[in-house]
């Protein structure tokens, strides 16, 4: 544990020496921060029924999310097991809502990466800081009378990376579905995508390998198609004074992968807490993922998941 803080010790110096992302980052949190806010007193609602509300995935409270991961990986490749990254994702969900049980989501993912191993000809080198592939849903969920929740929609990956090396070989669409119940003790739900790539590629360019979680894990050695199954379950266990027992951990299958890299699975859960900032509502929440399947090549081993959350007030 202490080699794997000292790692994680490391990768935070590299963030701190990139003053625009840096910039970037206290950009955004101001951003959210100048949002008119609202105390508790305001929307009459605890730290606790915020708390359980946020967990609602069709919730009409309107979060900031900013999730900052830092990953130790493993490989056949050499010199994997040694291979470390530090990122950040930010992921603002603001729902409109259509009606008193139906919500719109629209939820783009926009990862920076600040250290990212990629291997070339040469080796293992580190690719960033720089943009990742940026990916969005488009979604309409819908909670019933049961409390049970469906979530339709669809999903896209996109190739905005501004680092080749870090660049998806694939631009790809496709439908998602959600299905969450709500207990009195928390709640408690899978989604699951499918997408293929719209783009050709050259398969015989690819002459790096680096295995990317933007939103779903894509190697970036592949072939002339992809076609990706991906997901994420979660869980939520309630707790008393607005504590959280939670994991919303991500997987993906790509089925025209080679083989041995085709299914990456982990195994979550962590700890969540809301508070308040002067009187702006705050979500944290920290995770810890180990991945019981992953690329044989190269892929992740464990990760830390930290996310803040601002609360604001929906626009509309």
């Amino acid at each position: 544990m202490f080699v794997y803080l000292f790692k994680l010790k490391k990768q935070f110096k590299i963030f701190t020496m990139r003053p625009f992302y840096l910039k970037l980052f206290l950009l955004l949190i101001s951003f959210a921060g100048s949002l008119p806010g609202f105390a508790q007193e305001e929307t009459g609602k605890t730290a606790a029924e915020l708390a359980k509300e946020l967990a609602n995935p069709n919730t009409v409270l309107g979060t900031m999310n900013f999730n900052f991961d830092y990953m130790h990986y493993k490989g056949t490749l050499p010199s994997a097991g040694s291979q470390n990254s530090f990122s950040m994702s930010f992921q603002p969900s603001l729902p409109v809502p259509l009606n008193k049980t139906t919500n719109l989501f629209i939820r783009p993912n926009i990862p920076v990466y600040f250290s990212q191993p990629v291997y070339g000809p040469n080796g293992f080198k580190s690719a960033g800081a720089n943009l990742g592939n940026i990916s969005a849903d488009i979604a309409v969920g819908k909670t019933f009378p049961s409390k049970t929740i469906g979530i339709i929609g669809a999903f896209g990956s996109f190739r905005t990376a501004t680092d080749n090396a870090l660049k998806s070989p694939y631009t790809l669409l496709g439908p998602e579905i959600m299905v969450a119940q709500i207990f009195k003790w928390g709640v408690l739900g899978a989604m699951v995508n499918h997408s293929w790539n719209v783009n050709k590629i050259d398969p015989s360019s690819n002459d790096i390998f680096t295995s990317l979680g933007d939103d779903i894990w894509i190697a970036t050695e592949g072939g002339e198609s992809a076609s990706i199954t991906a997901g994420q379950y979660f869980y939520t266990v309630t707790l008393p004074n607005a504590w959280q027992i939670t994991g919303s951990p991500t997987w993906s299958y790509n089925h025209k992968a080679s083989k041995g890299n085709k299914f990456t699975f982990p195994i979550g859960t962590g700890a969540t807490k809301v508070t308040s900032i002067g009187k702006l509502p705050f979500k944290m929440s920290l995770q810890y993922w180990y991945y019981v399947a992953s690329p044989e090549a190269f892929g992740p081993q464990q990760q830390i998941r930290l996310t803040l959350s601002p609360v604001v007030p929906l626009p509309w």
